[in-house]
């Protein structure tokens, strides 16, 4: 197991759990025995993996990366997700940046913060993570009549035959690291009329 240790580097030295283990020993595995993968996963590593509950009885699996190495990631990220997706058979799997959120500051300097680590910039990116390979192409906040927010997010439709099976992960994944409730949709599409 000891070899599987450099691929999950946990904040603080923390010991990771059970379940991280056995996703870095997933990712050592692909590391050892996929030739295409092998190049690309060797500097990588993952910070945390959770399991989270998606309606249906389905689970997924976010896994954090550090975020100098998502650019990385992102460009092995559709063989990578589909290689751990047939390991941990039947669980969605995303791959999401660690970003931290920074308090507003309370002297009155603007310049404090950079914009990146606002509230609001880092539910952006997450969502951004998320969807990875399919682009947002919009987005509408629906307010109900008691009270509540919706986000509805449009995809872009190219990649529907790709990503449609997961909307529902996307969604449980949103509202489980940013508790904002949320629906992803892809665009009607009118057709032309000459």
């Amino acid at each position: 197991m000891f070899t599987a240790r450099k691929k999950i580097l946990k904040e603080k030295n923390a010991e990771p759990d059970v379940f991280e283990e056995s996703v870095a020993q997933a990712l050592f595995d692909l590391e050892a025995t996929n030739t295409e993968l092998k190049a690309d996963l060797r500097d990588l590593y993952i910070t945390s993996a959770k399991e989270v509950d998606v309606a249906g009885g389905r689970k997924a699996i976010i896994i954090h990366v550090p975020f100098r190495l998502l650019k990385s990631f992102h460009k092995i990220q559709q063989r990578l997700v589909r290689e751990l997706e047939k390991k941990f058979s039947g669980k969605d799997v995303v791959i999401i940046a660690n970003r931290r959120i920074m308090a507003p500051t309370t002297s009155g300097q603007s310049n404090a913060r950079p914009r990146s680590r606002t509230l609001t910039a880092v539910h952006e990116a997450i969502l951004e993570d998320l969807v990875h390979p399919t682009e947002v192409v919009g987005k509408r906040v629906r307010y109900r009549a008691d009270a509540s927010k919706i986000l509805k997010v449009y995809l872009d439709p190219k990649e529907r035959s790709t990503t449609e099976y997961k909307l529902e992960t996307f969604g449980a994944v949103y509202r489980k690291l940013t508790g904002k409730e949320v629906s992803f949709e892809f665009p009607v599409v009118e057709g032309s009329t000459a």
